[in-house]
């Protein structure tokens, strides 16, 4: 199995899954590494592994988020979904898939890669926004299994940005589409500005492909929503994860269609109250934690955030790894 040097340039390398087929086509998901022992991390091996899994539009480009694990001795993976970044190819439609349990294909295989041909006997999931729900309902899923042995969600889209009321009156009418129209595109499309807040062309200051993470944001299908909303009625009803759970959401939320500065210390995607709200409902073992000035991806925030951020994580990390490793 052989890696290759990743886009983002060494130590990143990056290998293709091919996955099964669908209606478009060839399917791939890609898998990015960084070993612990990699210039900027660690030195020596490791034996504990951190797989991270990217929000909608999106894909993983944090490198600071890799050296945060790196050096504290973890190898880092991360997943570009099939349709995302490194695996969306022309004859895909962007981001889409018409249930999140389809994603299982590409998650168990980055897993047995990450245990079985790299070796490594713990590992944590991270996932952020839309990732944090797939991670979070894939956590589920395997429960029992031993595989994943602690799960990090930052922001992760447990419920739609809009009130109770509209959700529930809407989504009967988006599960329709979903299956009698599921490709057919839906007038939501991203808010520009929260990637203008990010990006350092615009009034960010992150460096990232807009080709891959554009500031539109992709078409949105009726398919997808409706996987999204089931998905999400799954939280509601309550997971069973069966490991140690970190949830961190910022402490406020903004809803604007025009610039405001509050994108730069809110989440100006989700609902940070709704994400706390739900958070209990993953499993018996939930920490949550709120970041006042946090954005939507908590990592990309100021540097004063981020460091709280990591600090959290870090204290979080320190307090169940030891338990994990007995477990074993």
């Amino acid at each position: 199995m052989d890696f290759l040097t990743d886009i983002l340039g060494e130590p990143y390398e990056a290998i293709d899954l091919p996955l099964t087929a669908d209606n478009e086509g060839d399917v791939v998901a890609t898998l990015v590494r960084r070993r612990a022992g990699a210039p900027g991390g660690a030195a020596g091996g490791s034996r504990r592994a951190v797989l991270y899994v990217h929000g909608y539009v999106d894909y993983f480009f944090q490198t600071h988020l890799a050296d945060f694990y790196t050096e504290r001795g973890y190898d880092f993976y991360a997943l570009d979904l099939r349709k995302y970044g490194r695996s969306l190819r022309p004859h895909h439609s962007p981001n889409y898939v018409h249930d999140l349990d389809i994603y299982d294909e590409e998650l168990d295989e980055a897993v047995r890669i990450i245990r079985e041909v790299d070796g490594h006997d713990t590992l944590l999931l991270n996932g952020h926004s839309t990732g944090g729900l797939i991670s979070a309902l894939y956590a589920d899923r395997r429960a029992g299994r031993g595989i994943i042995d602690a799960l990090f969600l930052n922001s992760p889209f447990l419920s739609l940005p809009a009130p109770a009321l509209i959700r529930t009156l809407a989504a009967p009418a988006v599960d329709l589409l979903g299956r009698f129209a599921a490709t057919r595109r839906l007038p939501a499309p991203l808010n520009p500005h929260y990637v203008h807040s990010l990006h350092r062309g615009f009034r960010g200051s992150w460096e990232f492909d807009l080709t891959l993470k554009p500031a539109e944001g992709f078409p949105l299908y009726a398919g997808w929503l409706a996987a999204i909303q089931r998905g999400q009625r799954r939280v509601r009803r309550g997971l069973g994860i069966d490991c140690p759970v970190l949830v961190m959401a910022s402490t406020d939320s903004s809803a604007t269609t025009k610039w405001d500065d509050a994108l730069l210390r809110t989440d100006g995607v989700l609902r940070a109250e709704d994400i706390a709200r739900l958070a209990p409902r993953l499993g018996p073992r939930v920490t949550t934690v709120r970041v006042r000035d946090g954005v939507h991806d908590l990592v990309l925030s100021t540097p004063e955030v981020r460091e709280r951020v990591f600090t959290e994580l870090d204290l979080w990390l320190s307090a169940y790894q030891p338990a994990v490793e007995r477990d074993l």
